[in-house]
């Protein structure tokens, strides 16, 4: 098993450089009908979501444990914040909060369930994680795994694509 510390995530980070910069087509494909507004990147990474959606108008907060990955960052648009995501918590609430396949070091649906409480009313969480089967079998999920915790939700999307997990919800009250 994987700690996923700032070690982890700064080492995974160096050896990736040679991934491209294009964001998540989940992502693409579920938000780009939403209004932009605020928006908090969790686990972001290098930040190819985050600049996708400051280049659409969103304000985005983008968060990472890792330094490695910040050097790589491109967007300036971009609040870029280092935390670890399992003790950070922001100082306001998200008409988006996003995440792709962040692996934190604590129990993955604690951690979804953790970032479901930054979203604002008639906000959206989307989480696009692994699927069950996949080779990080800690940080993998199921769509109903996800969706048990957002009573009082909108399910917008819940399946399993491939490897990948989707689930986008809208918070009701």
């Amino acid at each position: 098993m994987n700690d996923f510390d700032q070690p982890y995530w700064d080492q995974h980070w160096r050896r990736a450089r040679h991934h491209g910069t294009a964001p998540n087509p989940h992502l693409v494909r579920e938000v780009a009908g939403l209004r932009p507004g605020t928006a908090l990147d969790a686990g972001c990474g290098r930040g190819a979501e985050a600049g996708w959606l400051a280049a659409r108008g969103w304000a985005v907060t983008a968060v990472d444990i890792s330094v490695e990955a910040f050097t790589q960052a491109a967007a300036n648009t971009v609040a870029w914040v280092r935390a670890d995501l399992t003790t950070w918590t922001p100082g306001t609430r998200f008409d988006l909060v996003t995440t792709h396949y962040a692996h934190p070091a604590m129990p993955q649906l604690a951690f979804y369930e953790r970032i479901s409480e930054w979203v604002a009313p008639g906000g959206t969480l989307l989480v696009v994680g692994h699927a069950h089967g996949h080779h990080v079998a800690e940080a993998a999920a199921t769509a109903g795994d996800i969706t048990a915790f957002l009573d009082g939700w909108e399910i917008v999307t819940a399946g399993d694509h491939g490897h990948d997990v989707v689930v986008r919800a809208r918070r009701t009250a």
